[in-house]
């Protein structure tokens, strides 16, 4: 019984739920056949659609229109570009030549000729005459300053070159005949004859083509010519207390011993005196340890002074540490005579 009754119950529940699946099934039946899709909705979609392609075409009409347009515009912003970089490679050919021609100038001999001074070639002035101390300091500082400036231009005019020359081998490392005639030249004067390479010759020319601080050649004068009163000053130009030895090239001092063979050297005039000076100090090997200090100087960008450049001088007098004592004392209380502002 107990059975029977659940499967009636089942049957009966069965029944009540189907006419609820054939109502949503011929619900969804009935929507699908008696409702159609309105066709006004569908002529809004086609006429949305023709609107839309009209609006394409008229884009690529557009688009294909303004195509030339676009093709002239970035023609001429080539062009532009191109007649931007000719301009600026010309430009930058011209500065190269104008740099080139300023080089040239430069390197050069024919502006190494700076005119003697008059007074150069003329007797030396009679210092020991003079009986007023401060004034004959003034006038021996006077006569000799006007010549150590122009033989330290003519100096400077060949650090130009040297350092021209340097700048241009880093650059090429080819000279032309001409440049390297001149360097040549160059290395002659300051014996440099024998570097093993233009490298090593250019740098050591550098180091070895600068000038003389004033204030110490004009204290070595005064120290080495007892204030221009000197015979090899007065009769040879010899302010300097140079030595040469080619028999005849200059005095025998007298006490030079039997065994030597050095003389006191005989200068054309004021001007080879000066230049014979500074030439030695700037090639000589025993001169090499001022030179280092003056190369010192340069490369931390100080002033090239005669207090610093003195101490370079120890092999100058046989005399040492006690001859640069000197010196510097000389300079210390005879700058004020030497006008070097002027």
């Amino acid at each position: 019984m107990h059975d029977d009754h659940k499967h009636s119950k089942h049957k009966a529940e069965h029944k009540q739920s189907k006419p609820k699946v054939e109502h949503k099934a011929g619900h969804k039946h009935t929507k699908h056949k008696t409702e159609p899709k309105p066709k006004h909705k569908h002529n809004k979609h086609k006429a949305e659609h023709k609107q839309n392609k009209s609006k394409v075409e008229q884009k690529a009409g557009y688009k294909s229109k303004d195509k030339p347009k676009r093709i002239r515009f970035s023609l001429l912003v080539l062009l532009g570009f191109i007649a931007a970089f000719v301009l600026l490679t010309l430009k930058f050919e011209q500065s190269t030549i104008d740099d080139d021609e300023q080089t040239d100038d430069i390197i050069s001999l024919e502006h190494m000729d700076i005119p003697p001074l008059e007074y150069a070639s003329k007797v030396v002035p009679s210092f020991g005459e003079i009986a007023d101390i401060t004034e004959k300091k003034k006038k021996f500082f006077a006569y000799l300053l006007p010549e150590i400036r122009r033989q330290n231009s003519i100096v400077l005019r060949e650090r130009e070159i040297v350092l021209a020359l340097s700048s241009q081998y880093s650059q090429t490392p080819v000279l032309t005949p001409k440049h390297r005639d001149i360097l040549d030249r160059l290395a002659k004067k300051y014996q440099l004859v024998d570097e093993e390479s233009t490298h090593a010759l250019l740098r050591e020319l550098t180091r070895r083509v600068d000038i003389i601080p004033p204030a110490l050649i004009l204290v070595q004068a005064a120290n080495e010519s007892a204030w221009g009163t000197s015979r090899f000053a007065q009769d040879g130009y010899n302010f300097f207390g140079l030595w040469c030895f080619r028999k005849g090239c200059g005095f025998v001092p007298n006490e030079r011993n039997d065994d030597e063979v050095h003389e006191v050297a005989k200068f054309r005039n004021l001007s080879h005196a000066v230049n014979t000076y500074i030439r030695n100090l700037n090639r000589h090997y025993a001169y090499a340890d001022l030179r280092d200090i003056r190369a010192n100087l340069r490369a931390k960008n100080r002033p090239i002074t005669a207090e610093a450049l003195a101490q370079g001088l120890q092999s100058y007098s046989i005399r040492g540490q006690e001859y640069i004592d000197e010196i510097l004392s000389m300079i210390r209380v005879n700058r004020k005579h030497m006008n070097l502002n002027a």
